[in-house]
């Protein structure tokens, strides 16, 4: 009789982490790769501006401030316990400014810095073996243009929403 799979958050084993988005894509992807992969999700974004402060600093070169998304502490202790014993860490998040934004949050969360080598950004625009296992041969870097751009689109919300819009009522 076959083990039925577990739908958590738990990654399999391996010396190599591959981080996405979503369970279903963790899943998938989980079947392409050998048991040197652990696949896991970061389940969206885990961390964002406070709910009930500004979270961005005008005085300070428009600095945000960052705090674990409610509800997702569970989750990044899962991540950071992968983490410790992965050689390296794939960031597969969406290739876009936001899925760029989740993977520069995850490479914060789980203690890397710029230069960290054992963090690694994959993309791939289709969910198949082939294109996975490209993405994993040619990895390269956050790109922090993208980064930024997230970054100011939500400063630009929360500023809007907290300043202006009481005067729009």
């Amino acid at each position: 009789m076959a083990k039925k799979e577990s739908k958590t958050n738990q990654p399999s084993r391996g010396k190599y982490l591959l981080i996405v988005e979503s369970p279903h894509k963790a899943q998938t992807i989980g079947k392409f790769l050998g048991g040197e992969f652990k696949v896991t999700s970061s389940m969206g974004h885990i961390r964002d501006l406070p709910k009930r402060e500004l979270g961005v600093n005008p005085a300070d070169g428009f600095k945000l401030t960052y705090e674990i998304t409610p509800g997702k502490s569970k989750t990044v202790a899962q991540l950071r316990s992968a983490a410790r014993d992965a050689s390296t860490i794939y960031l597969a998040s969406d290739p876009d400014r936001e899925g760029e934004a989740i993977a520069w949050h995850l490479r914060e969360v789980l203690g890397g810095k710029d230069s960290d080598p054992r963090f690694r950004r994959v993309k791939y625009n289709e969910i198949t073996s082939r294109a996975v296992k490209a993405a994993i041969a040619d990895p390269g870097e956050i790109d922090m243009n993208l980064v930024d751009a997230q970054q100011a689109r939500r400063a630009i919300d929360r500023i809007v929403g907290y300043k202006i819009s009481p005067f729009v009522r």
